[in-house]
């Protein structure tokens, strides 16, 4: 008998597809864009299609599923997951992006937010924006930890500093 499993990055009817904003299938903005110009429909759609290329580039795969972290914004299994991103209200030349994991306590939020970090901001990184500011939304257990690594790296990119993601759990 062949059964799916339920992590795999490939099946018909679990993932919508990339040329679809499906707000059911997105998270709902969280505090760190919901006073931004945050992006729906096909500019959404145009980030996420970056974030999908820069991941793929960068290696910010979600291990648990197996797939490019962008793609948990087409998995249907997990509808409160993934990426938003908004336009800062002061400053649309910086683009923020808040992401959602699929629990409370997901292990890799550290990680992937990191990686999502440094796949935007990457040496000749390939968007409009002159900085990706990226956090991992309150409902994490770790969210004040991260979120202040995150700052500290960020910091270190508006001085032309390089980012690291630092030891493994560690501060940068």
């Amino acid at each position: 008998m062949n059964v799916p499993n339920p992590f795999s990055a490939e099946g018909g009817d679990t993932f919508d597809t990339y040329d679809e904003f499906v707000p059911d299938s997105a998270p709902e903005p969280g505090p760190f864009i919901a006073d931004h110009d945050v992006l729906t429909g096909a500019d959404h759609l145009a980030t996420h299609r970056l974030a999908r290329s820069l991941f793929e580039e960068r290696g910010v795969y979600d291990m648990t599923f197996g797939y490019n972290l962008a793609r948990l914004n087409v998995d249907r299994r997990h509808p409160d997951a993934g990426f938003r991103y908004a336009r800062e209200a002061d400053d649309g030349a910086v683009l923020r992006a808040e992401f959602t994991p699929t629990t409370e306590f997901c292990p890799q939020s550290d990680t992937l937010t990191v990686g999502a970090m440094r796949a935007f901001n990457g040496e000749a990184h390939r968007h409009e924006y002159d900085l990706v500011r990226v956090r991992v939304s309150p409902m994490h257990q770790e969210a004040i930890a991260i979120n202040g690594k995150l700052k500290r790296q960020e910091a270190a990119l508006r001085d032309g500093e390089e980012i690291s993601a630092g030891p493994a759990g560690g501060s940068f």
